[in-house]
């Protein structure tokens, strides 16, 4: 899908402030409400805009430890891949997961309580996988974290 210069920067707006008003978004961009969301239909229907969210904070949910988990296997088949795919997307305490190049085959990154939670998690994820070998590296501290897209400039 061709993305013109308008397309870009109501992107651009939503990714920051998804609650942000047609009128307004419309007022920012140089388009009048219908337009704009007519466009607005356009994106999500073709898939642009994927899905609309509120991010948590997950301090203040009590979610302290981010765990990234680095997964090797000896299997490689579509079945064996399909089958694990599943398996994986089914733990809400994955919320990150992609197969990977070099020397690990996977990287979830997983979000839990304390320590406690994770060992509950490994060994809840062990049983139901079928893996060579499991690295877990804890996040000390969050620098940046951001699903904000980087878009060319508009």
């Amino acid at each position: 899908m061709h993305l013109d210069s308008i397309d870009l920067r109501l992107i651009a707006i939503l990714q920051n402030n998804v609650s942000i008003a047609v009128e307004e978004l419309a007022n920012q961009v140089g388009l009048t409400k219908t337009p704009c969301w007519r466009r607005l239909q356009k994106l999500e229907k073709s898939g642009v805009i994927r899905k609309r969210v509120a991010l948590l904070n997950a301090q203040m949910l009590d979610l302290n430890v981010s765990v990234f988990v680095q997964v090797k296997t000896s299997h490689h088949s579509r079945d064996w891949l399909e089958q694990f795919s599943t398996t994986v997307a089914a733990f809400p305490e994955v919320v990150d997961f992609y197969r990977m190049s070099g020397e690990y085959d996977y990287l979830l990154r997983v979000i839990v309580r304390d320590i406690a939670a994770y060992d509950a998690f490994y060994k809840r994820f062990i049983e139901a996988t079928n893996l060579t070998d499991v690295t877990s590296s804890f996040a000390m501290e969050e620098i940046k974290c951001s699903t904000e897209l980087p878009l060319p400039d508009v």
